[in-house]
C-alpha cells in the first residue's frame, strides 16, 4: 500500500515531520497515540524495521526507536499501540500473514524510548481445523482494553482462516486466552476475508466495521456494523446477535451499513470512530469503477443508518507507474476519522496534478460539508 509515508503532525500551514521513513497499512490501529503531550507513532522503515516515534509539539523535536531491526519490508507491518492503565505502553506487531504475534513494552512510564525486547504470544488455537488450505497466522493487530472490565484487553487480528479473529487478557498482554474467530460466512471458505475496522470507547463497548471480503474478490462487498457490549456481540439498536460463547456469526446477522449486493457496486471499509453522543460512525469508498472512487459517510442516529456523500476521491492510490499493471485498483487514497470528534474526516483526493490531504467537517451528520487543504502543491501524492 504505502511504500513510503510520511507522519505529519501540525497545526495548517505548520507541518513538522514525525518520521520521513515510515509506511503503515489502515487496517492495524491505533497506528497513533497521545501520550503525556507527545505522539508515539508506530511505521515500518524502508528498510523492513519496526519503529516508533516520538514527537514533542512543544519543541518540534522528533526521536526514534527501533523495536526490531530489518523484520519485514511491508507496510501490513505497522506497530498497533495501547496505553495501559500504569503509565506503560504496549506495541503489537506482525509480518503480513506471519506466524508470529509479537508484543513489546515500555519498561517504564513516561519513557517513550525504552521498550522491552519484543516477546512471542500467539494467541491463535493451535488446536483450530479449518477446512483444505485454512492457515493460522497473524496480520492487523487492533488492541482494545475496556475499564469496566477490569482493564481487560480485546486484541483482534486477521488470524484462523484468514478470518477476524480475537483474544482476551486479563493481566495487561502477559497471557492470552485462546484465538476465537469473530466473523465467517456459512461455508468458511479459506478464500474469503472480511476486514475489520475497530475503535472502542475504552469503557463498556467495541465497535467493529467489516466487509465481506476484499474488493478484489468480492464484486459486490458490502459493509456491515456489529458492536461487543457485556460478553455479547450486539447490533446497533443492542440486539443480541451472539454470546460470545457461540462464536463466529455470519455477515448477513450484523447491521447492513452498505449493500453492495443491492446496489450492484462494491465498497471497502476506512474507518468507524464513536461520536460524542457514543453513537457509530463510519467511512467507506464505494467503487462503481476501478477508476472512481466515492467517499461516504455513515452515521448511526439512533433509529437508523444515515449514509451521505462526502466527495469524489479518484481513482486508485498510489498512481501506478507507466507501463504496468495496477494490482491494487481499488485502494483510494483514504477517508478516516477524527476519533475524539468525527465530524471531522481527513481525506485524500485528485487536487490538479495531485493527490492532496484536506480536512472536512459536517456540522449535521453528513447532510453538509466544509473543508480546508492540509497539504497543497506537493511534489509527491499525498
Amino acid at each position: 500500500m504505502f511504500l513510503t509515508a510520511f507522519l505529519l503532525a501540525a497545526p495548517f500551514g505548520h507541518d513538522h515531520y514525525v518520521s520521513q521513513d515510515g509506511a503503515w497499512c489502515w487496517f492495524a490501529d491505533p497506528r497513533a497515540i497521545w501520550v503525556e503531550g507527545k505522539i508515539l507513532a508506530g511505521s515500518v522503515s524502508h528498510g523492513g524495521d519496526i519503529r516508533l516515534n516520538v514527537y514533542d509539539p512543544a519543541t518540534k523535536e522528533s526521536k526514534e526507536v527501533t523495536l526490531a531491526k530489518a523484520f519485514e519490508r511491508d507496510d501490513h507491518d505497522n506497530p498497533a499501540l495501547l496505553p495501559l492503565p500504569d503509565g506503560r505502553v504496549a506495541a503489537f506487531f506482525t509480518k503480513h500473514t506471519g506466524p508470529d504475534m509479537f508484543i513489546s513494552y515500555t519498561h517504564a512510564a513516561g519513557d517513550l524510548l525504552d521498550w522491552t525486547e519484543p516477546e512471542k504470544i500467539n494467541p491463535n488455537d493451535p488446536a483450530y481445523q479449518g477446512p483444505t488450505g485454512a492457515i493460522n497466522s497473524y496480520t492487523y493487530p487492533n488492541p482494545q482494553m475496556l475499564r469496566d472490565e477490569r482493564n481487560r484487553i480485546y486484541l483482534f487480528w486477521r488470524g484462523m482462516n484468514w478470518k477476524p479473529t480475537f483474544a482476551t487478557s486479563d493481566d495487561l498482554g502477559q497471557t492470552w486466552s485462546k484465538g476465537q474467530i469473530l466473523v465467517s460466512p456459512k461455508g468458511d471458505s479459506p478464500g474469503n476475508r472480511p476486514y475489520t475496522k475497530i475503535a472502542g470507547d475504552g469503557d463498556s463497548r467495541i465497535h467493529i466495521a467489516f466487509t465481506d471480503g476484499h474488493p478484489r474478490n468480492e464484486p459486490t462487498n458490502s459493509i456491515y456494523y456489529i458492536k461487543y457490549e457485556r460478553d455479547a456481540i450486539r447490533s446497533s439498536t443492542g440486539r443480541l446477535i451472539s454470546r460470545m460463547s457461540e462464536l463466529p456469526i455470519e455477515p448477513n446477522e450484523a447491521d447492513v451499513v452498505y449493500d453492495g449486493k443491492a446496489e450492484g457496486v462494491r465498497a471497502w471499509i476506512w474507518d468507524v470512530a464513536v461520536s460524542q453522543d457514543g453513537k457509530p460512525v463510519i467511512t467507506y469508498s464505494r467503487l462503481p469503477r476501478e477508476d472512481s472512487h466515492y467517499y461516504r459517510y455513515a452515521r448511526w442516529d439512533g433509529r437508523r443508518w444515515v449514509d451521505r456523500p462526502v466527495v469524489f476521491g479518484g481513482k486508485w492510490f498510489p498512481q501506478t507507474p507507466e507501463g504496468t499493471t495496477e494490482r491494487e485498483p481499488h485502494y483510494s487514497g483514504g477517508a478516516v476519522l477524527d476519533p475524539q470528534d468525527p465530524r471531522f474526516v481527513y481525506l485524500s483526493r485528485p487536487v490538479g496534478a495531485r493527490f492532496e490531504i484536506e480536512r472536512w467537517f459536517t456540522p449535521d451528520g453528513g447532510d453538509t460539508w466544509s473543508h480546508v487543504a492540509v497539504t497543497g502543491s506537493s511534489m509527491h501524492d499525498s
